[in-house]
């Protein structure tokens, strides 16, 4: 019997920069196709058709227990991949005390930032969404997931899944 991987420690870097100590929580990017039912003559039920990512992108979550200025000056950038943020989490089985590094890089602009409430005296908290061109996931330095939105990138456990539409349509 084996016990789960479970998270025991992480931290959030923003253009290299630790948030050791001031990131409160990380809710990472869940990742989304967008499927269309389709059924045609001949068939006898539907199949779902895979049409790419979601229509609603990859997004990153996140809170700091105060102030930064970093998240703030970068508010409003111009440039679509112009944030850089890195999530580094150590996760741990408790049955053999194996520890495996997993990694999230991603690339974007910040959508909202939620300066919370401001009472003296009281926790301030402040959560920002950040909506992302880039994606990779890392886990024992293995590369599993790797998309690029801006450049028609989508690769798999090493698979390159668009490999063949890029040549296809001459890119």
């Amino acid at each position: 019997m084996a016990l789960p991987k479970k998270l025991k420690n992480a931290n959030l870097f923003n253009d290299g920069n630790s948030y050791m100590g001031v990131s409160k929580s990380v809710t990472l990017p869940t990742l989304t196709r967008k499927l269309e039912g389709f059924r045609g003559a001949g068939m006898d039920g539907q199949v779902k058709v895979d049409l790419g990512m979601g229509d609603d992108g990859i997004q990153i979550e996140w809170t700091l227990g105060g102030w930064d200025l970093t998240a703030v000056r970068q508010y409003g950038i111009t440039n679509a991949s112009g944030v850089l943020l890195r999530w580094a989490g150590a996760v741990q089985r408790d049955d053999t005390g194996e520890v495996s590094a997993v990694e999230v890089v991603v690339r974007g602009r910040h959508e909202e930032i939620d300066f919370g409430d401001a009472e003296p005296g009281e926790d301030t908290e402040h959560s920002i969404t950040t909506t992302c061109t880039y994606y990779k996931l890392i886990i024992d330095g293995n590369v599993e997931i790797e998309i690029d939105l801006l450049n028609f990138v989508f690769i798999v456990n090493g698979e390159d899944r668009l490999a063949e539409q890029r040549a296809a349509i001459g890119i």
